[in-house]
């Protein structure tokens, strides 16, 4: 099996990044630079007509979006448990969560980080607490801790580091407000294949 992952280095294809190496799936990665507009040219359009990363390109096709690409590498390696496979309602709560991330975490954070023109005054105060109000949600009722379903590691780890590092970033994890997230994400860039993500993107722990 050969696949080619398309990543932008600090985007939130991360999560597909770290599962690829999580599941020891053999890969190449490409990178997308999304200020030079390179999710527009037509050699990418060809890949992915949404113009997005992640793009997963594989022997049977091309697979798009996080929580799919997740959900396509654990069950591509189930000897490695990366998700809870064989339970129904628990691999329900992993789909369910990562679903989360994309629709939910994903769009408020973005909304305060990516906003062009950027966001100002009252307009980008109230975003940030829009933000904050997501992590709150996470910290308080969606993560058990140490990891997201409690004792036992899944991709859906990897997938909120993405979020967790942005929110650090801008300042907006508060260590009172967020010590459960705070601590995962420390836990979280502190795994092998994290740190190999993180080199092979150019990026740091932050």
């Amino acid at each position: 099996m050969t696949t080619t992952l398309f990543i932008s280095p600090g985007a939130c294809a991360m999560a597909s990044h770290v599962a690829l190496l999580e599941a020891g799936i053999p890969h190449e990665t490409r990178v997308v630079d999304l200020k030079k507009g390179d999710q527009r040219t037509p050699e990418f359009l060809a890949v992915n007509p949404a113009g997005s990363t992640p793009a997963l390109k594989t022997d049977q096709g091309v697979i798009t979006q996080n929580a799919a690409i997740l959900a396509w590498a654990a069950q591509t390696t189930p000897e490695k448990a990366l998700a809870p496979l064989d339970d129904a309602f628990a691999y329900a709560r992993f789909n369910a969560f990562n679903g989360w991330l994309a629709s939910s975490l994903h769009p408020a954070l973005g909304k305060v980080l990516f906003s062009r023109p950027p966001l100002e005054g009252a307009a980008k105060d109230e975003a940030v607490e829009a933000a904050r109000v997501k992590l709150d949600l996470a910290e308080q009722h969606l993560v058990d801790g140490p990891w997201v379903f409690g004792e036992t590691w899944t991709l859906a780890d990897g997938y909120l580091m993405v979020f967790e590092r942005w929110a650090r970033q801008a300042e907006l994890l508060d260590a009172a407000r967020f010590p459960k997230l705070n601590a995962h994400l420390d836990l979280v860039q502190s795994r092998e294949a994290v740190k190999r993500m993180l080199a092979d993107e150019g990026l740091t722990p932050v």
